[in-house]
């Protein structure tokens, strides 16, 4: 039996439909989509399963549902899986889940969390307007000098995300996010403006820091049973306390994806890497990080067979 390494998408994996055929079938999952509705008090579930596409994409809806989709595919496999779990790992909101995962948030407190760091971020986005987009490929200059130089001469902008070589996501202000695409384009790279209501993982993130950490800090949030990876600093963490800071800094840092990946590939070069949640993005980006790496997708009752089959050969 191999070990295995959680990994838990962020926003932009959800799309209507999922977890749908999970829930049919399992009724573990079944309890979690309805325990999550419970949490919220709104029905998650059914945007899940039926959309529009438009309500589930809004960040506090689709941030409790992708959550919500990963926890209750851990709850299908999670007997089978646990004992052989030796690190989590989650992209921006997908830490959240892998903290449920590793027994340090309850559910309801998960979704909960996660449902208002979506609130606050979306009202950090209406005080203090920005955007993103995706740098594609390889620039002759480095990002980090087309941001500085964007940023001085149009407005705030900076790395969000590392995700994979040839692909960093850039935020800020309207004005600096633009500039600086432009300014990839001409050092040779592909830049793709995203559908976002804000620039997240950047500065204009910070009028949601309070926030989160007061809702942080009320929350029950226990030790994570096996290390869970943090997107600021690509380090295993295993208190709550230090869980609690990073998940605050996270909001106005950039996500080291591609670090925190390249670290746990490191230590766990043979283990089974298991994408918990819609769609495929992170085992995608995991091909292109290190690409020795067996990675399998887990979002669905065909996905959940092929995995324990996979398990219990």
């Amino acid at each position: 039996m191999p070990q295995v390494v959680l990994l838990f998408p962020g926003q932009g994996s959800q799309s209507p439909g999922m977890g749908k055929e999970l829930a049919e079938r399992f009724s573990a999952a079944r309890d979690v989509f309805l325990a999550a509705d419970a949490a919220v008090g709104a029905p998650l579930s059914t945007l899940c399963f039926s959309g529009p596409a438009d309500e589930l994409t809004l960040t506090h809806n689709a941030q409790p549902a992708l959550l919500t989709h990963g926890a209750a595919v851990w709850a299908v496999v999670r007997d089978v899986l646990a004992p052989h779990v030796v690190a989590a790992a989650g992209h921006s909101l997908g830490e959240f889940t892998a903290y449920h995962a590793a027994d340090a948030l309850s559910l309801p407190e998960a979704v909960r969390l996660v449902r208002r760091r979506g609130e606050l971020m979306f009202e950090a986005g209406k005080r203090r307007p920005g955007t993103m987009a995706a740098i594609l490929g390889q620039p002759t200059r480095p990002i980090d000098r087309i941001c500085e130089q964007a940023a001085a001469e149009a407005g705030l902008v900076g790395p969000a995300n590392f995700n994979a070589p040839g692909q960093v996501v850039i935020s800020g202000e309207v004005a600096g996010v633009q500039r600086a695409m432009v300014l990839a384009k001409e050092a040779g790279a592909k830049a793709i403006a995203l559908p976002v209501s804000g620039a997240f993982h950047s500065p204009l993130m910070a009028d949601a820091a309070a926030g989160l950490e007061s809702a942080l800090d009320l929350a029950h949030f226990g030790d994570p049973r096996f290390p869970v990876y943090a997107n600021v600093n690509a380090q295993p963490v295993q208190s709550a306390a230090l869980a609690r800071r990073l998940l605050v800094e996270q909001l106005t840092a950039p996500v080291q994806w591609a670090r925190e990946l390249e670290h746990i590939a490191m230590l766990h070069p043979e283990a089974l890497y298991v994408e918990m949640g819609p769609g495929a993005v992170l085992k995608g980006l995991a091909k292109k990080i290190a690409p020795a790496l067996t990675v399998l997708s887990c979002g669905t009752g065909a996905d959940v067979d092929a995995l324990l089959a996979r398990i219990t050969a």
